[in-house]
């Protein structure tokens, strides 16, 4: 039977932008990917079709903040809430690696670029909880 050489690293990957969720909490600026409404009408095979964001998108979807129904990356799987328990889940399962993005929208919410200290705190309690 052949065996993972020693020293062998399993573990998950996630993207912020799919996951995160708590798009207006903790200083965090609006994201495309916020303004990215669910197109039940199309098909998963057409991929452009299905990710295409317009001006007229963004403008749409920020006259409309509230609403996570139509817009699910805004509450993604609640990582920005869950986090500890999704890692637990990790090293749970014999997970020893955790590959995560960072929201640019958390860290740098506006174009004035100043850091959101909240956003940097929130990364930073990830990074604890993995350790």
């Amino acid at each position: 039977m052949r065996k993972f050489p020693k020293g062998f690293l399993w573990g998950g990957a996630t993207a912020a932008n799919q996951i995160e969720g708590g798009y207006n909490e903790g200083g965090k600026g609006i994201s495309v990917s916020d303004c990215a409404k669910m197109k039940r009408d199309v098909s998963v095979k057409d991929y452009h079709k299905l990710n295409e964001v317009t001006t007229r998108d963004i403008e749409k979807a920020l006259e409309n903040l509230q609403d996570t129904v139509n817009y699910p990356k805004r509450h993604g799987s609640d990582f920005y809430h869950r986090y500890k328990e999704d890692i637990e889940l990790l090293a749970k399962g014999n997970q020893n690696t955790f590959r995560f993005s960072l929201s640019w929208s958390r860290i740098i919410p506006s174009s004035n670029w100043q850091i959101n200290p909240q956003g940097v705190a929130f990364y930073r309690s990830v990074l604890e909880e993995c350790r």
